[in-house]
């Protein structure tokens, strides 16, 4: 479980020490998020007592939202009781195993999946990969995507909360010119853990159009935010 006084986070376990000198990372390196943590300081709107439940849960969400993205080997993914039989789901669709979730694209493509025909999306999640998905986001939203847990409604072992993403849209996004303006996402979601607040499966309630609109605001211009190059946004990320 994630504390409020972890080794170079202070929200995330598992990113540094002893336990982590054989994991492998997606990008070479664990990941830094100091920037997203400035933004979740800044603009949170509950501070939770230490050793508070909100508190655990709201860092159990962190942490796992950082091992499934960055670590490169399930195995290693500390948060959950068995990667093979994990599994999560959005909006009541079909739960997907982390091996799945990854064919799909990942945690971004994951969350934006729609029934929508292809002409309609803003975003299409069928035609990106986890790389360029990360890419439009942390381009949009350069100093990442920060996460809050407004209201923990029951405990362990089926936790259910009220969760707040939110980001400044100062970068382009597919096309659209940056508005820097905010970017807001509130949601509903349910972890079953078990007795060692390990996860056995997630479910996501959001209304993704929340997102979308905040992006699609800016004028629409010629250059899209497709050539931007695989770097340093991979070490700005989400909650």
């Amino acid at each position: 479980m994630a504390s409020s006084s972890v080794e170079g986070d202070k929200y995330r376990s598992f990113i540094h020490g002893e336990g982590e000198k054989n994991t492998k990372w997606r990008y070479g390196a664990p990941p830094n998020y100091d920037v997203v943590n400035k933004l979740f300081e800044e603009g949170r709107t509950k501070i939770w007592p230490p050793g508070s439940l909100e508190e655990k849960v709201q860092n159990l969400v962190k942490t796992w939202e950082m091992e499934v993205f960055h670590k490169a080997c399930f195995d290693d993914c500390k948060t959950v009781v068995d990667p093979k039989i994990f599994t999560s789901s959005v909006n009541g669709r079909k739960p997907l195993t982390l091996e799945e979730k990854r064919k799909i694209g990942g945690g971004y493509n994951n969350f934006m999946q729609t029934s929508l025909p292809e002409k309609l999306r803003g975003y299409n999640p069928a035609e990106e990969t986890v790389d360029s998905a990360h890419v439009a986001f942390t381009t949009a939203f350069p100093r990442g995507f920060a996460l809050e847990v407004l209201q923990v409604y029951s405990g362990p072992p089926v936790i259910v909360y009220k969760f707040r993403h939110w980001a400044y849209m100062e970068g382009p996004f597919k096309g659209h010119a940056p508005t820097g303006e905010l970017v807001e996402v509130f949601g509903m979601s349910i972890f079953h853990v078990n007795e060692d607040m390990k996860v056995l499966k997630v479910e996501f309630f959001l209304d993704r159009g929340e997102l979308l609109g905040g992006l699609m605001k800016g004028a629409i211009s010629s250059e899209g935010s497709e050539k931007v190059t695989l770097s340093c946004p991979f070490l700005r990320n989400t909650g």
